[in-house]
């Protein structure tokens, strides 16, 4: 155990400090936007606004796995999921402490919203539970998926880095999204497979529109870092 914290420190130490900042609030910060539903119009459709900051995770995630290497990409994605559950904590007491929420200063209805949002940001345990190991286990097939392809295609271009962030961001957030939906939304909530199904795939397409909006920012960061690095392959160390 005491092996294994070592490594993983040792490549914490090589990530820059800006990249798991943005993973870390990309997590804190979908995991909030997730108790907001999105009306789509459509039945079998069910989102949430997690979704609109979830690409930024993968995004930080390419990058690590690109300059530093699958192990490192994930300890930072540990890392993040960590943090989150320590955030999680402090909203949890701040929901706890008597008071009331600036929202809630209205003439009907202030202590309903008051307890609704006490609810929102202290969160509720399978919830917490179910994003965490979703998410973990996302990272994982996105990093080393990543790699694996980097390796297979050998080039050090722009059309390389695009292809291996658009074929592992899809599935991981597949993996991702339906994880989390047969944990929590089908258990908890009445989710019927359908919906879990459409949810995972929607939520995939979403981040591969994001990944190919985004990629040119996550390859030109890269190139920067491995500039900065002397060119040392990530790859080689991995």
């Amino acid at each position: 155990m005491k092996k294994a914290l070592d490594e993983a420190l040792r490549l914490l130490d090589t990530v820059p400090p800006l990249l798991l900042t943005l993973t870390t609030l990309s997590v804190v910060g979908m995991n909030l936007l997730a108790n907001k539903s999105i009306d789509t119009g459509i039945p079998w459709l069910a989102l949430d606004c997690g979704i609109i900051l979830s690409w930024l995770a993968f995004l930080t995630m390419d990058v690590m796995t690109h300059c530093y290497g699958p192990r490192a990409a994930t300890a930072g994605s540990i890392v993040a999921m960590l943090l989150n559950l320590f955030m999680a904590a402090i909203f949890f007491v701040g929901s706890k402490i008597p008071g009331a929420w600036g929202e809630s200063f209205v003439d009907v209805g202030g202590e309903a919203i008051n307890v609704a949002l006490d609810h929102t940001f202290g969160g509720t345990w399978f919830i917490l539970l179910g994003s965490s190991i979703a998410f973990t286990v996302s990272a994982v097939c996105n990093n080393f998926l990543n790699w694996a392809i980097g390796k297979r295609l050998g080039s050090k271009g722009f059309g390389a880095f695009a292809t291996r962030s658009y074929v592992s961001t899809f599935i991981a957030q597949f993996v991702d999204n339906i994880v989390f939906a047969l944990l929590v939304s089908r258990t908890f909530f009445g989710w019927t497979l359908v919906q879990c199904v459409t949810c995972a795939i929607t939520g995939g397409l979403v981040e591969l529109l994001s990944e190919v909006l985004f990629s040119p920012v996550g390859y030109r960061i890269s190139r920067g870092i491995m500039e900065r690095r002397g060119g040392e392959l990530a790859e080689e160390a991995a």
